[in-house]
């Protein structure tokens, strides 16, 4: 008795170490509740944030210069998924919080800027009116897309792509002109290799149900009240300085020695209960529970001794560039009423995409002046990211005239560039990530994925797979 009250007086138990691996949102999100958690419980144990790059963030950069605020990654977030905000408020933002101006926006295809129609969700029609009248698409489109009511439903399937299923149910005209521009710009991807369980398995619901897309959102989407005067609110929020002022609200949050930065993780090897990481700086660190938060090909690399994490080199990533320009006002003499427009593939033009900046979220720009963000590198143009800052410049302003007359030039242009960072959820992307998971948890029990390799690529989805990650930690260390 004497000897073990002074064995358990005179020894201190190590506090349980979990290693996040990946400073971009997710790992932060994951870190930072972490850390609320152990605290508010006064749990025994410590996390380790590792981030390879010399910042955190990921994908998430803003620059502030001359008085813009200019978004290099995501610029905003959906506000009916929910995290996004609680996360910004948790953090001590919730007065930043800016919701994005309302105004048209535009498809350009065939040459031509086309209003999107109203009524539309994710380029599907639910209400008829706008569609019909819309100048996007033919007579015989329009016949074809009102097919959807009397098509039968599709078979049973597991999974299937976006493309097919679409072009079935409503035609390619509707596709090309509306639904590829919009869920590729979502995705950066080929709508005909992007998997649609893993994208917008609510579409496949939706038809299984009710027989028809169109008679499906209108049966499940809410109605505006014929008596509300007010406009329309915008579906996107974003802070008033920058979604990086985010990022650096939770590390700020964080204890002191909680982040290590420019430190990548080379290897990862099980040892009994628990994990030996072998880091670049040529120190060790022991875990007893890992997050994954980096992306799929970095994940496969520190696990590459086993065989299941083969899955993701498979999974294919595509390239995007963008490229920020700021003009005076008085430059753009065919201004058009709008926040931006996205670009059909039977367009002439390079460009995937263009925001007005300015008018989507004025607090960016200075009275007076115009900010507007382009974006190139489309599935099949993919060469066009490696070209020259002037190559890319030229590309845009080139596409941009095409539109909108533009007798200056940019006072200041920012060009960044993404290299294999967009993970493709081609067809079989769910069940993929369903066998790499159930072999972790046979094989590697403590070690848990997040981000956007795995279940959803917005801000909000990557956050969610974060706060998951924390339940499954605690979950697993507290059995």
């Amino acid at each position: 008795m004497w000897y073990g009250a002074k064995l358990k007086a005179g020894f201190k138990m190590r506090n349980k170490q979990i290693a996040v691996i990946g400073g971009g949102i997710a790992g932060l999100t994951a870190a930072y509740y972490l850390q609320k958690e152990i605290e508010n419980d006064q749990l025994p144990y410590e996390v380790k944030l590792i981030e390879a790059s010399d910042e955190l963030g990921g994908k998430i950069k803003t620059m502030q210069k001359d008085g813009y605020t200019i978004e290099r990654g995501p610029d905003s977030f959906l506000e009916r998924k929910k995290s996004a905000a609680r996360l910004a408020c948790d953090a001590g933002l919730e007065d930043d919080l800016i919701r994005v101006a309302s105004g048209k926006s535009y498809i350009l295809a065939n040459g031509q800027l086309h209003s999107m129609p109203k009524g539309s969700f994710m380029g599907v029609p639910t209400q008829m009116k706008p569609f019909l009248t819309s100048s996007l698409f033919s007579v015989s489109g329009k016949l074809r897309a009102a097919g959807d009511f009397f098509l039968p439903r599709g078979a049973e399937k597991d999974d299937q792509a976006l493309g097919l299923f679409f072009r079935r149910r409503l035609g390619n005209e509707v596709v090309e002109n509306m639904i590829e521009p919009l869920l590729s710009g979502i995705y950066s991807g080929d709508v005909d290799q992007l998997s649609l369980m893993a994208t917008f398995p609510n579409f496949y619901e939706l038809e299984q149900q009710y027989g028809s897309l169109i008679r499906g959102l209108q049966n499940t989407k809410s109605k505006p009240s014929e008596s509300s005067s007010k406009k329309k609110q915008g579906m996107f929020l974003t802070l008033r300085n920058g979604l990086s002022s985010l990022v650096k609200a939770i590390e700020e949050k964080l204890k002191e020695n909680t982040v290590w930065k420019a430190t990548a993780v080379n290897h990862i090897a099980k040892k009994h209960n628990s994990y030996k990481l072998s880091l670049s700086n040529g120190k060790m660190l022991q875990a007893d529970a890992v997050i994954m938060a980096a992306p799929h090909l970095a994940a496969q690399k520190m696990l590459s001794q086993y065989d299941f994490m083969n899955e993701w080199k498979e999974m294919p990533a595509t390239s995007v560039a963008n490229v920020a320009m700021a003009f005076d006002e008085a430059d753009i003499k065919d201004d058009i009423d709008g926040t931006g427009f996205v670009v059909s593939r039977n367009s002439d033009c390079r460009i995937t995409a263009c925001t007005w900046t300015h008018k989507k979220w004025p607090h960016t720009t200075p009275s007076g002046k115009a900010l507007v963000r382009c974006y190139v590198g489309r599935p099949d143009d993919q060469e066009v990211v490696d070209f020259s800052d002037a190559e890319i410049e030229e590309i845009v302003l080139r596409d941009l005239n095409k539109q909108m007359k533009i007798t200056g030039k940019p006072e200041m242009k920012v060009v960044t560039r993404w290299k294999n960072v967009m993970p493709q959820y081609t067809v079989g992307h769910k069940r993929r990530v369903q066998r790499v998971k159930e072999q972790i948890a046979q094989q590697l029990p403590g070690v848990f994925l997040a981000g956007s390799s795995y279940e959803g690529i917005g801000l909000p989805d990557c956050i969610d797979q974060g706060e998951k990650a924390v339940k499954d930690v605690l979950s697993f260390l507290n059995e």
